[in-house]
């Protein structure tokens, strides 16, 4: 290989991670921002479902803070990344499943008019990353495993817009029990692909 050829694949390297690194502070500013206004909102009208989602977003702003770590990194510092992502998830899907008993247990319906508004602007924002992180998804480990989770938010942004509905219609807890049950099903089954596909690199990660 020629000087000239492997010049131009070493500048093509560093404007990908350029690249990478970009997108991924951009959907980081997105989710923190969301994060803050669904933290706000949840306390004013006292939903446990914004609060919830919430927490979903600091994890995935935790998630895309880890991914920036290690762009231009090799498939170790990846490997364990990914592998951190999917015990992160496992862990949302526990806390989404305890927060949905408790939403049983508790008899009380939460605002569907705030959880619709809300819910609303943070499907607007998550159909940005989802669209920011589809076009590098297949890059890498690291990518591909972030484009999960933004997926994922896709999912449960819909279905807190569905469960809002079915609450105003019927004035019970159950339907948005009902939709983070099944969401905490899906988180769960996000977590164990990402640790399968870390599992099929062969990446000795510790």
């Amino acid at each position: 290989m020629s000087d000239t050829c492997c010049e131009e694949a070493v500048q093509g390297a560093s404007a990908l991670v350029a690249r990478h690194r970009g997108v991924l502070w951009t959907v980081l500013a997105i989710n923190l921002g969301l994060f803050a206004v669904e933290v706000a909102a949840g306390l004013r009208a006292g939903s446990s479902a914004l609060l919830g989602d919430s927490l979903d977003m600091l994890g995935d702003s935790l998630v895309y803070a880890a991914s920036l770590y290690v762009v231009g990194r090799g498939a170790r510092a990846q490997a364990g990344v990914a592998v951190g992502k999917g015990l992160l998830m496992g862990a949302l899907a526990v806390g989404v499943f305890a927060g949905a008993i408790s939403r049983i247990a508790s008899q009380v319906p939460p605002s569907s008019a705030v959880v619709g508004v809300v819910g609303f602007l943070a499907l607007c924002g998550n159909g940005a990353c989802f669209a920011l992180l589809y076009r590098h998804r297949a890059d890498n480990l690291n990518f591909r495993s972030t484009w999960l989770c933004s997926r994922n938010d896709l999912v449960a942004n819909v279905a807190v817009l569905v469960s809002a509905s079915l609450v105003a219609a019927t004035a019970s807890p159950w339907p948005d029990a009902l939709v983070g049950i099944a969401l905490a099903a899906l988180w769960l089954r996000t977590s164990l692909r990402v640790l399968s596909d870390v599992r099929a690199e062969k990446v000795l990660v510790f």
